[in-house]
Formats: C-alpha cells, sequence, structure tokens
C-alpha cells in the first residue's frame, strides 16, 4: 500500500526533526522546509497528501502560505501546527483553508490523531483551545482587518519580508523581482495603508497577523 505523502514546514530545525522522527514509521515525510516560500516551491514539485505547517515562519507566514496552497493545489489536506492559542487565529487558519489546528505543546499526543482525521475528511481542533475559536468561526473575518484583505498575495509577503527587517534588494533576491518593482510595491501599500514609517509598518504587520511577536 502507498503510504501518504506529509510535507513539514517548521523554521526550528529540532522541531522539524522530532516530527519527521514521529511521522516516519507510518507516513512517507518527503520533505522539510523552513520558511514559506521553500514550502510553495516543495509543495508544487512533491505533491503532498498532506502539510503540517507552522504559522510563524520567515519570508511568508503559515496563514498566507495556506491560502496560496489552497489556491494552487484545492484537494491538499492543511493542519497547522503553532504555540498560538489566540482563538480568532484559529478562526482565520479555518477560513483560510486549514482542516487541522494544533499546539506545540500538546503535538506529540495529537499529531497522529489529527492527521487520521483531516486524511478521512474531518477537521481538528486541539482541545486545549477554547470555545472562543467555534464563535470566532461564526463570527467570521474580523472587520477590523477588512484593510489587510484588500492586499494582494504578493503585498502581503512584500509587507512581511519589510517588516522582518530586510532590504529592498534582499526582498528583490527573494522574490526574484527587480528592485524597482519592490520599491513600486512599497509606494503602493504604504499609501493604500496610509502609512508613513516602517515602524507603523511593522506595527500593521503585526496587528493583522503577517508576522507573529
Amino acid at each position: 500500500m502507498t503510504k501518504v505523502k506529509i510535507l513539514l514546514a517548521d523554521d526550528h530545525l529540532l522541531v522539524a526533526e522530532a516530527l519527521k522522527s514521529m511521522l516516519v514509521p507510518t507516513y512517507d515525510v518527503v520533505g522539510t522546509v523552513s520558511d514559506g516560500i521553500a514550502l510553495l516551491e516543495a509543495a508544487g514539485a512533491l505533491k503532498p497528501d498532506l502539510i503540517v505547517i507552522d504559522i510563524a515562519m520567515p519570508k511568508l507566514n503559515g496563514l498566507d502560505a495556506t491560502r496560496q496552497l489552497k489556491r494552487l493545489l484545492p484537494r491538499i489536506k492543511i493542519i497547522i501546527l503553532t504555540m498560538n492559542e489566540d482563538t480568532d487565529l484559529v478562526g482565520e487558519a479555518f477560513r483560510a483553508g486549514a482542516s487541522g489546528y494544533i499546539l506545540k505543546h500538546s503535538a506529540s499526543g495529537e499529531l497522529m490523531q489529527a492527521i487520521h482525521e483531516v486524511l478521512k475528511g474531518s477537521s481538528y481542533l486541539s482541545p486545549r483551545i477554547t470555545g472562543g475559536a467555534v464563535a470566532s468561526l461564526l463570527r467570521g473575518p474580523d472587520m477590523d482587518s477588512g484593510q489587510s484583505r484588500e492586499l494582494t498575495s504578493r503585498q502581503r509577503q512584500v509587507i512581511q519580508l519589510l517588516a522582518e527587517g530586510r532590504s529592498m534588494k534582499e526582498i528583490a533576491d527573494i522574490l526574484t523581482i527587480s528592485l524597482r518593482t519592490v520599491a513600486a510595491h512599497k509606494y503602493r501599500i504604504m499609501e493604500m495603508l496610509e502609512i508613513k514609517t516602517n515602524a507603523e509598518l511593522y506595527r500593521y504587520a503585526v496587528k493583522h497577523r503577517i508576522i507573529s511577536v
């Protein structure tokens, strides 16, 4: 019988290796990646059945990566693995296309169960997360974040990279676009959001969960 193919995405090498060791006896772990852009590339090349994604990843966060993955590979299953118990974040993760949400400090006991549930078509939410997550899902997107949703995927990527403190040249290299294009994106973003300083941009990125503190 062909094993289910799983891709792991976590910027902490020790966590990724521990997860891999736990999963290998049962599943085919086809790869591990440490940033969101590498995740998109690996998913396109390896075509896994399921991906375990940390939210707080460099270059492209787990939520935005999930949104892009579900557009590129609609049938793929995604489980979010994070330290964050914020119920609003849980709701956003499921709306982005995730089928499971588990906490890192309970991952060893729950991940196998979550994978089993998700692969058979169900959803999985860590019992440690309060019922506020259900309220968040029923409430729908936070009205205060509507401004964030007007941004394109590329603009959110640029915001994350700027908020991470990367230079314009670094961003151009990471996204394989020209410096002029990066500058145009930054100008348009700051104009749209009525932001004038890098500090304001950083605060916006934190508030709208584009980066994690």
